[in-house]
Parts: structure tokens; sequence; C-alpha cells
């Protein structure tokens, strides 16, 4: 058996893409999912792909969640944490519901995962932790207070982990998607999503799979010297 790697938010958008290139390179993949059961299914009947269903946002689902896995597939190597919500609006109109939603699911959920599988890796001596961080993390966005919090926050997590994770051959690691074609993004108006292009050097929209080769990139064992990093992948719209 090859090294197993858990996506959350794994079965559908960015997670997806995530997911069906580690499998296509040999890896031993788990989906984590929240809610949407069908696509679960549909997921795992088109790929092959297991999906387990638990609360990211949840200390203890996560705990259980990956006992599951580990006793299912074998101890977690790779851990990439993926899922992330969405409840926008303006400061005066957001309401603490709002705020804490965004916060447990795109950030807490980054800890609740990472200490579900950090001992095993320790005592390992090997793993590899990718975050996906966000743009709107770097440069902030209009009605974007609790998402921006959120993913600010994540590259912040990502560096302290990787200094305590360096020593016994964990390296951890970001990824900051632009805009990215995923059902997020295709809520967007069509209006707002031609001036969102108009900003992009490359001229388009991000695909899931762009984001997939630069998770691909970060968790392979040859990439052992990389940690505390953010790789930027949003067609030069930011520059950092």
């Amino acid at each position: 058996m090859g090294r197993v790697a858990l996506v959350t938010g794994g079965t559908r958008g960015i997670g997806e893409a995530i997911c069906l290139d580690l499998k296509k390179a040999g890896y031993t993949v788990a989906a984590n999912y929240g809610g949407n059961d069908a696509a679960a299914q549909a997921f795992t009947e088109v790929t092959g792909i297991p999906a387990f269903k638990f609360d990211v946002s949840d200390f203890d689902a996560c705990q259980q969640g990956v006992d599951q896995i580990t006793k299912q597939l074998g101890a977690v190597d790779i851990l990439v944490n993926n899922a992330g919500i969405t409840r926008d609006t303006t400061m005066h109109r957001m309401t603490p519901q709002q705020w804490n939603e965004v916060i447990q699911t795109n950030l807490t959920s980054c800890f609740n995962m990472s200490r579900a599988v950090i001992e095993s890796m320790r005592e390992r001596g090997f793993g590899r932790i990718v975050n996906i961080g966000s743009l709107n993390g770097r440069a902030g966005q209009y009605g974007q207070v609790n998402y921006a919090a959120a993913k600010s926050g994540i590259h912040g997590f990502t560096k302290a982990l990787a200094l305590e994770g360096a020593g016994k051959g964990i390296t951890v690691n970001a990824v900051a998607p632009g805009y990215v074609l995923t059902d997020m993004v295709r809520a967007v108006p069509e209006k707002v999503l031609e001036k969102i292009v108009s900003r992009i050097p490359v001229g388009r929209l991000g695909d899931p799979e762009d984001i997939a080769r630069a998770v691909m990139f970060l968790v392979a064992d040859e990439a052992g010297f990389i940690t505390g990093s953010t790789l930027d992948v949003n067609g030069g719209q930011q520059m950092y």
C-alpha cells in the first residue's frame, strides 16, 4: 500500500481535482465531505475513492473520522485541508453566526484535522500537510471579512506548524488560489466575473486542476526541503 492521503472537502471542485491527481499518482486516497450525500456517492462511484462524512469544524468528529480512515486505509501520510465555505456580507450586516461558521469551517478545521494526524506523522517521521488558503486571505476582499480572516489565519497557521514539524520530517505548506471555476465562483454574477477576469493577467479563471498540480508538487516525497511556504496560484492577479 502506498502513502495515504486525506483531502477535506474532497468530493467536489478543487478537492475533487486534488483527489483525482493523487489517485492517478498512486496514492491511497480518502475524501472527506460534510453534507451532500448524493454528490459524495456519485463521486465514489465514478472515481472509486472512498468518501467519509464528518464535520471538520467538530474536533471530536475529526478524531473519529481519522480513526476510521486509519483503520480502513492506513495511517494518514498526507493531509490536504481544503474544506471551506463562504457567508459573504459586509461587516455592518454580518451576524455572529455568519462569522463563526466561516471561521470554524475554514480555519478551526485546519487545527482539528492537523491535530488528528500530527502525532502519527511525528512517530513515523514523515508527513505532508497542505492548507488551501486564498488570494482573498492575502489581499482582502469587500464583503468577506470572515472569509479573508479565516484564510489569512491559515497562512500564519502554516508557518507556525511548519516550524514545529520540520525536525520530524513533516512539511507544512499552503496554496493560495485566485479565482477558480468552482461552484462558489459560478455563483458570482456574470458582470462581476467579467470584471474579475479583466484583472487577471493570464486572461482566464483558474481550473481546479491548476490548484491540484500545485498540491501534488508540495506533497511529493521529494519536496522535503519546502516548508512554511505559500504558493500563489492566481494567474498573476496578485504578486507577492
